[in-house]
């Protein structure tokens, strides 16, 4: 049975989902774009590498450290390996799906970043269908939850449904929590009572890490109108609105330095910030756009 007919049978919420978006495209993009507010543009954000050297520039200029380094390929093939996504056929079609790497990079350096090891108590914020919290557990040790807004609300084992920004979860629960290409969709204030409440759930000492962090010259809100359906997302009116045809999400938020600080840094008062640019990442797949992650040490 090929990949996309395991994936209908086993997954028809995303399979419909995503037809859906592509008959919304073909049938009425420009008009749901015409409905979205003032100033867009058409197009996908790109940070390239004259961004990424401008960004690095400006908040430098506004005091905080940026940590360059290399997302380390050799010992990426090798935790590749070890890892074994062959055992999750639907998962990006066991790891053989164009533009996987992009996914397993970041499981590996949300791992590398978190310090991962055995007693840790983890949480997988946004994980749904990700095999990053099994993963984990075979090869660090720690105890793994996965979080999804898709979840039955509450604490149900391991899953924790509902809220990441109102977890149901006691003080000082985890030592660890990992965004994996996720924190970017949450929309209206969600991103900074996120980080309010992630210091309210990990205990001293704990760590958060945010994988990719998405930063742009200026501050930015990405959106495919296509995907648009139910209650619209809040576009902050600060925020450049850039609509990209086929890119199938409702919402991505790029920092520039100004709100990387306001949103994020005010918010996090109770963490030690440490943000990394990584400077090789197409050197492990010409697909991976990884450019900047962050961690939040809980102080």
């Amino acid at each position: 049975m090929n990949y996309a007919l395991r994936k209908a049978l086993q997954q028809p919420d995303r399979v419909l989902r995503r037809l859906g978006i592509q008959v919304r495209t073909a049938a009425a993009w420009r008009r749901m774009y015409d409905a979205l507010r003032e100033p867009k543009r058409v197009g996908a954000v790109v940070v390239d590498d004259a961004a990424v050297a401008e960004i690095r520039q400006r908040v430098t200029a506004d005091g905080i450290a940026v940590e360059r380094r290399s997302v380390e390929p050799a010992r990426y093939r090798a935790w590749l390996e070890r890892a074994g996504y062959d055992r999750y056929p639907l998962y990006m079609d066991g790891g053989r799906e164009p533009g996987f790497h992009q996914k397993g990079l970041e499981h590996f350096l949300g791992a590398e970043l978190l310090g991962l090891c055995p007693g840790d108590v983890g949480i997988d914020v946004a994980s749904q269908h990700s095999p990053a919290p099994e993963i984990y557990e075979r090869l660090c040790g720690s105890t793994m939850y996965r979080q999804d807004l898709a979840y039955r609300p509450g604490l149900d084992g391991r899953r924790i449904g509902g809220s990441a920004a109102k977890l149901p979860l006691p003080d000082g629960f985890a030592t660890a929590m990992v965004l994996h290409n996720a924190f970017e969709h949450f929309e209206g204030e969600a991103d900074v009572e996120f980080v309010r409440e992630a210091a309210r759930v990990l205990r001293p000492g704990g760590r958060l890490c945010i994988v990719p962090l998405f930063l742009y010259t200026r501050y930015a809100i990405q959106t495919d109108p296509a995907a648009l359906t139910g209650a619209w997302p809040w576009f902050d009116a600060d925020a450049e609105l850039w609509c990209a045809r086929g890119w199938q999400d409702r919402h991505g938020r790029f920092y520039d330095p100004p709100h990387l600080r306001s949103r994020l840094l005010e918010a996090a008062e109770a963490f030690e910030f440490r943000l990394i640019e990584f400077v090789d990442a197409a050197a492990v797949d010409p697909s991976c756009y990884l450019r900047f992650a962050a961690v939040f040490t809980r102080r």
